[in-house]
């Protein structure tokens, strides 16, 4: 690939040449892999420009620098490493997250985790309390309850500093959007939070078993931080952790919503059904039928269950 200025539409048929040499499986959206728009994707996107641009601006002209950074993610992406990674942002919600292998790639599932949190805690109010989201990543969950919530604050906690890292650069990056304070703590499930009384614990915790490391898909398995992924007791471990923390910090009435791999959604639901503090345990499914989140109330006094 050659150097300097570059049209818009030089650049992409660079780009759908590399990632035709050595194409991924399945493309951006997981859909079929589509040379052409996952190359006018990439450019779009380190260039800081909409995704029609490309093919409305065909003869624009891009910087030595911009098109070097675009090379490099489409050689990287003929390798098979995940297109958010690749251009290092990722959407969520109505924001723009900056990504890389520290921190799992934001999913759809989760954009309905957060909007179940906003329809199920009373919004009416102009302070409803604290969220804390345990297991925060990029900090996604937190940052979108801040921008889109009335929360008084939003406290994210993870076990990897690593992560903390890319979460605090994200509420830099989303802090013209922000509502509500955000504090990113260091520690496992709910520890770095006691003490705290809270309206919403929320959470997408890390869910597969070791067992099931072949199972999972190469672009996920290969790239994605395996702490964000994988638990141990048959993928139960850090849910059974934040079902018996939980109820610690949530105040009666608060809201407990967990995603949770559908084929142990059932489990996860006896764990809260067995623990007498919380009420009104359910399991609610994705926009795909399948059985994904465990919401239930932090109950007001011991005995009552859902």
């Amino acid at each position: 690939m050659g150097s300097g200025w570059q049209t818009v539409r030089a650049l992409v048929a660079e780009c759908e040449a590399v990632l035709a040499g050595a194409a991924p499986a399945r493309g951006e959206s997981g859909e079929p892999f589509d040379g052409r728009r996952e190359a006018r994707a990439l450019v779009a996107d380190v260039a800081g420009e909409s995704r029609t641009w490309p093919a409305t601006m065909p003869l624009a002209t891009l910087s030595p620098a911009i098109s070097a950074r675009v090379r490099a993610a489409a050689r990287r992406r003929a390798k098979g490493e995940p297109f958010e990674y690749c251009v290092g942002l990722a959407p969520f919600r109505h924001l723009v997250l900056g990504v890389d292998r520290r921190v799992l790639i934001p999913r759809p599932e989760t954009e309905m985790l957060v909007e179940l949190v906003l329809q199920r805690v009373d919004q009416s109010s102009p302070d409803v309390g604290v969220a804390i989201d345990v297991g925060t990543g990029s900090g996604a969950i937190a940052l979108a309850l801040a921008s889109e919530g009335r929360f008084s604050r939003v406290i994210g906690t993870d076990l990897s500093a690593d992560a903390l890292v890319v979460a605090r650069e994200n509420a830099v990056r989303c802090a013209a959007l922000l509502r509500a304070p955000v504090e990113f703590r260091e520690g496992a499930g709910v520890a770095p939070v006691q003490g705290e009384r809270a309206i919403v614990v929320v959470s997408n915790p890390p869910y597969i078993a070791r067992s099931e490391t072949e199972m999972v898909a190469a672009g996920v398995r290969d790239w994605e931080p395996d702490m964000a992924l994988f638990a141990e007791a048959d993928g139960m471990a850090v849910i059974a952790a934040i079902v018996a923390g939980g109820a610690n910090v949530l105040d009666p009435g608060g809201l407990l919503a967990l995603e949770v791999d559908t084929r142990r959604a059932d489990r996860a639901l006896q764990l809260v059904r067995d623990d007498a503090r919380y009420a009104n345990a359910e399991i609610v499914r994705d926009l795909t039928g399948r059985d994904r989140f465990v919401l239930a109330v932090r109950a007001a006094a011991h005995g009552t269950r859902g």
